[in-house]
């Protein structure tokens, strides 16, 4: 009898898997390891030390910049689950509907289309506002942020709603309960955790981007990676390793407190 088919008994299989890790995670692991660097290269290892960390700790630059990301983060990632909810629910509580693929596309309309081509057409449509109004705050960040996070919120929501048994819904619609009183008491406990991942899931997209920022933001408005952008430009140091490796740990434990929500439970 023929064994079925099986991807990891395949030659080379294991070499090539090692060679991706490889790639994949070594840059990393020397990026946090030059972070402790003491002296000022990024590629001669001069002995451990704080410095550096200590230094980017102490940066003005460094401190209003991230205040700035954390608050934009935070931001989006509240605006774009509160779109998600409801977007979550009407997709999948509702059946099928005549655009129903049309409207499913649209939301995750930033994962299919290349984010450059996102960040510019905001930038045009945010140019005309601009020119309109006068208005020229953070706001245009906030909206920009939060349409391209929407689907990063969208997707876990949504699979945790396709994921639970809906007996409970009709139990609680058979005694009378309101749509409201449904969704406050039955619908809303059971999909904490999905909505937890989608919000967390959107803050790490929102404090890494770099592109929609660099594209939307005014003068004076720079966050995190757009300074560490700025500063590559000009002179690389370690620090600019111990910040990467301070916003690293933030999404690792992100990823993982969503990984851990977004598991399904009996």
């Amino acid at each position: 009898m023929a064994k079925p088919f099986d991807i990891r008994r395949q030659t080379g299989f294991n070499a090539i898997a090692m060679a991706c890790f490889v790639l994949l995670y070594l840059p990393i692991i020397l990026l946090v390891i030059y972070s402790f660097n003491a002296g000022s290269s990024i590629a001669i290892w001069e002995g451990f030390s704080w410095r550096w960390y200590v230094s980017a700790w102490q940066n003005d630059q460094v401190q209003s910049a991230t205040v700035r990301s954390l608050v934009l983060a935070s931001c989006a990632a509240i605006f774009s689950t509160a779109c998600a909810v409801p977007a979550a629910l009407a997709t999948t509580r509702q059946g099928s509907f005549k655009g129903h693929t049309f409207v499913f596309a649209l939301i995750n309309q930033p994962l299919m289309v290349p984010e450059i081509v996102t960040a510019v057409a905001l930038l045009i449509v945010f140019a005309a506002v601009k020119v309109a109004t006068g208005y020229t705050g953070f706001g245009y960040l906030i909206l920009a942020h939060t349409a391209f996070c929407l689907p990063f919120a969208y997707m876990p929501i949504r699979a945790r709603l396709q994921g639970m048994n809906l007996s409970l819904e009709q139990a609680g619609a058979d005694l009378y309960g309101t749509p409201w009183r449904v969704f406050r008491h039955v619908t809303l406990p059971q999909l904490w955790p999905g909505i937890l991942a989608g919000a967390m899931l959107a803050f790490v997209t929102s404090l890494d981007d770099v592109v929609i920022t660099e594209f939307v933001k005014s003068a004076g408005q720079d966050t995190l990676p757009t300074y560490m952008l700025g500063q590559m430009r000009r002179v690389v140091t370690p620090e600019v390793n111990a910040i990467s490796s301070a916003l690293l740990a933030i999404s690792v434990v992100m990823v993982m407190a969503f990984f851990f929500l977004s598991k399904t439970r009996k």
